[in-house]
Parts: C-alpha cells; sequence; structure tokens
C-alpha cells in the first residue's frame, strides 16, 4: 500500500504576516525592484511566490528567503515589467 504525502492546510495568503518597511528595504525597492515580507516560518518560496503574485498581482522573478530573530523573511524581487513601488503603495507601506 502507497502511502500519499501529508497535505498541509495553508491558505496562500496568510502565508505572508507583514511587509518590512526599512530604509535599507526602501532603497532595495527603488533600486532593485524588490519587496520584503515576514513569512510564515514553514513556508517555502514556492508558496511565498504564488502568495505575492496573487495578493499583488504582479510577476514574481526571484524569492530569497533567511530567518532572523524577527522570524522568516522573503525578499521578493519582481519582473522588470511591474514596479515594487506601485506594490507597495498598493499595500499602503509607502
Amino acid at each position: 500500500m502507497a502511502m500519499k504525502p501529508i497535505q498541509k492546510s495553508k491558505d496562500i495568503l496568510s502565508i505572508i504576516l507583514y511587509p518590512v518597511v526599512t530604509e535599507k528595504v526602501l532603497n532595495n525597492m527603488e533600486k532593485n525592484n524588490e519587496l520584503e515580507f515576514v513569512v510564515r516560518r514553514d513556508a517555502n518560496k514556492i508558496e511565498i511566490k504564488k502568495a505575492v503574485e496573487k495578493l499583488l498581482d504582479v510577476k514574481v522573478v526571484k524569492v530569497r528567503t533567511r530567518i532572523d530573530k524577527h522570524g522568516k523573511r522573503a525578499v521578493v524581487k519582481l519582473h522588470p515589467d511591474y514596479s515594487a513601488s506601485e506594490a507597495a503603495s498598493r499595500l499602503g507601506v509607502i
């Protein structure tokens, strides 16, 4: 009898906890077209990419993650056709 993989039931929008807004993040937003979020610790890069694309209606090129004292952070690079500044303003960050 083959075992089925365990499915985690995660709502795609509950993956992103909140955006990070610091001076360094704002500089990266303008220079590199990147946004930064604190995400659930058990979220993987594919889930983060899908959540950002669905939440902001943008195309994500790359996701980098790291874990620090505030939790898991994801740096999301947007496709050049989309503006990180515009996406941040839709979130109410700037």
